[in-house]
């Protein structure tokens, strides 16, 4: 958020604000204990025990970064979101560029070789969404956006979520929406695996070996929500083995040191089967601003009320 740090104070000038994500962390940890109000993307359990600020604003929608059980029990934790549809717009992009083959094809040509049906009789034919049946592991709000996005083009969806509303979303080409315990019924039917479910002890290695050799040996799986939901070590088997075509990640398991990727970040990325993309599918312009615009609604609501 530090590029919209001066949007912070113009819609809240009465507020001090203080900026500290150049600080160093000794610095960063005093302000922290100081703070009334605290924004942040994360927070450590010692920080968060020093904490006394009445309301917590996570940036994102995600809290699995912020130690929330180290928090005085009369702190308010609240988050925000607004970056469905830039993440539902990266889900069309990259099941578009894998169904036909982008990257590949385009190196191809850059090297001089026009390589396509009409020449070459082992080029594939791609798909599309007409084809295809995509399967969301989660149906929130970026499940929700990405399938109306993938119906718009005539995809079938079906769809596993940890609860199911008595009454079905209204879109005829969502087959069926299941619990969580369908989800090996969901792998074996989907040309596409959406993951945009968040990260909880429960979905901590949710897709491991056993679900890749459920899937499809042509499936895709697309990853937009965390790292961790996926067995990294069975995704590295899955794509030794063929067990599927090729996956799409946006999350990972490490953090970068600095702007130097991970190792095994730099490993799946080599993979011409990975289109790899650095945690950003929902860093559009439009959703930093919609966040800073809540985040300041939020805070000043919830001073207003507790003053």
């Amino acid at each position: 958020m530090s590029r919209f740090e001066r949007l912070f104070p113009r819609l809240l000038p009465e507020y001090d604000w203080h900026f500290v994500a150049g600080f160093s962390p000794l610095e960063q940890s005093a302000h922290i204990a100081n703070a009334e109000v605290l924004v942040c993307a994360r927070l450590s359990a010692q920080d968060a025990q020093r904490c006394q600020a009445r309301l917590v604003h996570v940036t994102g929608s995600g809290t699995d970064r912020v130690a929330l059980a180290s928090l005085p029990s009369t702190t308010t934790v609240a988050t925000t979101s607004h970056h469905e549809q830039s993440i539902a717009e990266h889900i069309l992009m990259v099941i578009m560029a894998h169904e036909r083959r982008l990257f590949q094809v385009s190196e191809e040509l850059k090297a001089g070789s026009w390589r396509s049906v009409a020449t070459d009789a082992s080029v594939p034919m791609f798909r599309t969404f007409k084809d295809l049946t995509i399967g969301f592991v989660g149906l929130g709000g970026i499940g929700a956006r990405a399938l109306d996005a993938v119906s718009a083009l005539g995809a079938k969806s079906v769809a596993v979520r940890r609860s199911v509303p008595r009454h079905p979303m209204s879109n005829e080409n969502l087959l069926w929406t299941k619990p969580m315990d369908h989800l090996p019924e969901l792998l074996e039917c989907s040309d596409v695996v959406i993951l945009c479910l968040p990260l909880t002890a429960e979905t901590t290695g949710l897709i491991s070996s056993t679900e890749f050799k459920r899937m499809r040996s042509d499936a895709l799986l697309v990853n937009v929500s965390r790292g961790p939901i996926i067995d990294s070590q069975s995704l590295l088997d899955a794509l030794d083995q063929s067990l599927i075509a090729g996956a799409a990640l946006d999350v990972w398991w490490d953090a970068p040191m600095g702007s130097v990727a991970p190792a095994l970040t730099q490993r799946l990325a080599a993979d011409p089967r990975v289109i790899a993309t650095p945690h950003y599918s929902g860093h559009a312009n439009e959703t930093f601003v919609s966040r800073v615009q809540e985040i300041c609604s939020n805070i000043r609501e919830f001073t207003a009320v507790s003053a």
